[in-house]
């Protein structure tokens, strides 16, 4: 297995605790979450070099966890929406959600076609047997469901996205660093 390869990355959401479980153990605290007939909204704070700042949305029905990272500037300045693909429920009897990632991700720069990335690491997570066949051909199907439906509409994945759900998938916080 390359060094670089890790199994698919996994995280908790505990709703009613108001924290993040993140896929490296980190318990993180989440500023808001929001249940909605759709998927989960979570805004928290991140101690991370590149970003200070985290929306997401678990988005089950579509395979998608739509993520906008608030950089510290010098930093992706262009990309607005980071889609990871994967397996996303919830919630449990106690309130929790789960996600996780099977390495394929699409990133949208507003004004260009969705770009798909990490091919790369799901034929690497294949080969090493951490993701099965039919999981994968799963990861490929909601990749390609998201590039036609942003395609469709004009490349505006946030068109797409709320078109898909049937609502609107929010990103209301607007932190400054």
């Amino acid at each position: 297995m390359p060094a670089d390869l890790h199994p698919p990355k996994r995280e908790v959401f505990d709703v009613p605790a108001m924290t993040n479980t993140d896929n490296k153990g980190f318990l993180r605290p989440v500023e808001r979450y929001e249940v909605t007939a759709h998927g989960l909204y979570m805004s928290r704070p991140a101690d991370h070099p590149r970003f200070f700042h985290l929306e997401s949305w678990l988005l089950p029905d579509l395979g998608l966890r739509a993520n906008i990272f608030h950089f510290v500037a010098g930093h992706r300045s262009g990309q607005r929406l980071y889609l990871d693909v994967g397996r996303f429920t919830g919630p449990d009897a106690d309130g929790k959600w789960f996600a996780e990632d099977w390495y394929l991700d699409l990133v949208d720069v507003p004004g260009r076609p969705l770009e798909l990335v990490d091919i790369d690491e799901l034929f690497e997570a294949h080969r090493a047997g951490l993701l099965d066949t039919s999981t994968c051909e799963e990861a490929v199907q909601i990749a390609t469901r998201a590039l036609v439906g942003a395609a469709e509409h004009g490349h505006d994945v946030q068109t797409w996205l709320d078109a898909a759900v049937g609502a609107t998938v929010f990103f209301r916080d607007r932190p400054t660093g």
